[in-house]
């Protein structure tokens, strides 16, 4: 009866030992993703903006740019209708260095609605290019096997004249724009898999 007791010990004792190894086996197979901080995500956004080829922001002109644009000698009025608040505009030649129209060709038609008409706007794209910039992340979020995070992401616009700059910072430009960034493991490190 004692000797019993003894096998069943020993039987449990063996049936530990081989969970507790299988258990190590199976834990020693599973490696766990390592840890993404804000600051890690922020340097793999910024290098994905800094690795693709930045494009000129478009920026909207309404009759405050339009005045601007006259005092910068971007353009110059060369008609008035009789209305008083329809004109056509022509870039300079200082204007042809910094910017082209949207529509084309080196002719504004101003032709608002009304006078002062505040929805009416042009769109202009400088020559310079106007990089992306990511700041203000949030907390890093887990989704499924992969993570998330929502930034700004910032239109820069140092390579502009101060003109531009300016006409930028217009009420209708949105240079700021909330963002999310998803973050995949490709060989045990994150890396950028999309941004929208």
């Amino acid at each position: 009866m004692y000797g019993g007791n003894v096998k069943n010990a020993v039987r449990m004792q063996a049936l530990g030992v081989l969970v507790l190894l299988g258990a190590g086996l199976w834990t020693a197979g599973c490696k766990s993703a390592p840890p993404l901080t804000q600051a890690q995500a922020l340097t793999l956004i910024q290098a994905k903006y800094d690795s693709t080829p930045a494009t000129p922001y478009s920026i909207w002109v309404s009759d405050q740019g339009m005045q601007q644009g006259v005092k910068a000698k971007y353009w110059v009025g060369t008609k008035r209708y009789p209305n008083g608040y329809w004109a056509d505009f022509n870039l300079t030649p200082d204007g042809k260095k910094v910017l082209k129209l949207a529509s084309g060709g080196d002719v504004i038609q101003w032709r608002p609605d009304r006078p002062y008409d505040s929805h009416y706007a042009i769109t202009v794209m400088p020559l310079a290019s106007t990089p992306l910039k990511a700041s203000d992340l949030g907390e890093v979020q887990n989704l499924g096997d992969d993570k998330t995070v929502v930034f700004n992401e910032n239109v820069t616009l140092d390579a502009l004249p101060s003109a531009l700059k300016e006409m930028a910072h217009d009420p209708g430009n949105d240079l700021t724009t909330k963002r999310m960034a998803t973050f995949t493991l490709v060989n045990g490190a994150w890396t950028v898999k999309s941004i929208e």
